[in-house]
């Protein structure tokens, strides 16, 4: 809850745009509430840590870890200045997708079959895109994914490659795109924006082509505790480190819709992670 109040008063970019350690009487009269009010939301000591200022009153600067609270410094943009977090995040996405890749290719294995080329966006350091290009030899696989991410990385499949660039702008032309674990991380409107994005990449000729998306679909589960306890963890996720959400079959409905996309069809495949086909 600390943290909450903390990212939504704005606390961590009052702190940064400030540029020097900022006192505690500072930063209270840059937060725009009222000031009787301020003393309990001062608790989230343990995101600053003290700094030299000119005088003897104690400053506050942001630690690493809060930086990623930045509204204008979102966990991707922060990897790509900080090798450690790059190289660990990526690890950590490679060890998801080993396991949901192997699950996606033996139970939709149907959805794959016939494309004659696939873009990966997003798709890290190509974990999925190579398993998915050794399960179909004749399918074309792009591993697209920020510059930061996939420079220097190389394929030794001769139907894999690596592209850097962002999706936000355009995305390597395809008879399929395949989303991961990525409109999760965003909130609506700019899933509109990148799914509109996909719908580019996959207009040509005037054939029939999709999107192919394996995300969470919330679900009112009230027996289920580890699934309740597993979303609200994911909630938790998104609400400090980015700006997407967990969404219900309604709501992903809107996106595509606010997309441009006519059908859709969910197929369930692990846990709480589906795989959903959407159509121009």
């Amino acid at each position: 809850m600390t943290l909450k109040c903390a990212f939504q008063l704005g606390i961590p970019d009052i702190i940064n745009k400030h540029g020097k350690p900022m006192t505690l009487n500072e930063l209270v009269s840059a937060l725009t509430i009222n000031l009787s009010k301020t003393q309990c939301f001062f608790a989230q000591q343990k995101l600053v840590s003290s700094g030299n200022n000119n005088d003897e009153e104690q400053g506050y600067v942001l630690t690493n870890a809060s930086k990623l609270l930045l509204k204008d410094n979102p966990l991707s943009e922060y990897a790509g200045d900080e090798s450690k977090l790059n190289n660990f995040f990526n690890e950590a996405m490679a060890s998801d997708a080993r396991l949901a890749t192997s699950v996606m290719i033996q139970k939709c294995k149907n959805v794959f079959e016939g494309l004659n080329s696939l873009v990966d966006v997003g798709g890290g350091t190509g974990t999925a895109a190579k398993a998915i290009a050794k399960a179909f030899p004749k399918l074309e696989c792009t591993c697209f994914d920020l510059p930061h991410v996939v420079n220097g990385l190389e394929s030794d499949l001769v139907n894999l490659k690596y592209v850097g660039g962002d999706m936000f702008k355009a995305i390597s032309p395809a008879y399929a795109v395949l989303l991961k674990w990525i409109l999760l991380d965003w909130n609506d409107e700019e899933c509109v924006k990148i799914l509109k994005k996909c719908k580019e990449a996959i207009t040509r000729d005037g054939k029939k082509r999709k999107v192919i998306i394996k995300d969470m679909i919330k679900e009112n589960r009230k027996k289920d505790y580890k699934s309740i306890e597993t979303q609200l963890f994911f909630e938790m996720f998104m609400m400090v480190l980015l700006t997407g959400t967990e969404r219900d079959e309604k709501e992903w409905a809107k996106i595509f819709a606010d997309s441009g996309f006519s059908d859709y069809k969910i197929i369930p495949i692990l846990g709480l992670r589906s795989l959903i086909e959407i159509y121009p």
